[in-house]
């Protein structure tokens, strides 16, 4: 499926390709976070998935992830950006389909992509290390997806909102 896009929207998408990347980075600068589990993550560059959800379109915002994945692939290795493809990916199709209720809060669709992300994730490195064992920390993923996607949620109708005005 070739995706054609205006130049206003390339701009847009780079700049919020440029969001992401800077986001993803400070991220991973600041792991592990004290008071965190390992390998738990705020998500912050879901805020700028979802703001692209909602103010560009879904396809847009795959796109978006699909060159988030590309960068995390070239900066990390192969299996980082595997499991940032596989778990991007999924999360977005969720937010999308979520997206497109009525009524749905941006809390809820954030923390269904934020679970569905990070279960997405621990399903296929417990795939590629043939460890189930790994299904253990899924708890912890479901309730670190929990409270960030309220954080992230709360933030993106808080940008969302004010750039529709």
């Amino acid at each position: 499926m070739l995706i054609r896009l205006h130049t206003k929207e390339i701009a847009q998408l780079g700049i919020l390709l440029g969001l992401i990347i800077i986001l993803t980075t400070v991220e991973a600068l600041l792991m592990p976070l004290p008071l965190l589990p390992p390998y738990v993550k705020p998500g912050l560059a879901n805020i700028v998935t979802m703001y692209c959800v909602f103010s560009l379109g879904g396809r847009q915002a795959v796109l978006l992830n699909a060159l988030k994945a590309l960068f995390v692939l070239l900066t990390r290795g192969a299996i980082a950006g595997l499991l940032s493809l596989c778990g991007g990916m999924l999360s977005v199709a969720v937010i999308i389909l979520l997206a497109q209720r009525k009524n749905v809060s941006y809390a809820s669709v954030s923390i269904s992509g934020a679970c569905v992300h990070n279960m997405t994730q621990l399903a296929v490195a417990a795939l590629l290390l043939s460890a189930p064992v790994l299904g253990y920390y899924l708890p912890v993923l479901i309730i670190s997806g929990i409270v960030f996607g309220l954080i992230t949620g709360a933030v993106t109708k808080i940008i969302t909102e004010e750039y529709r005005a």
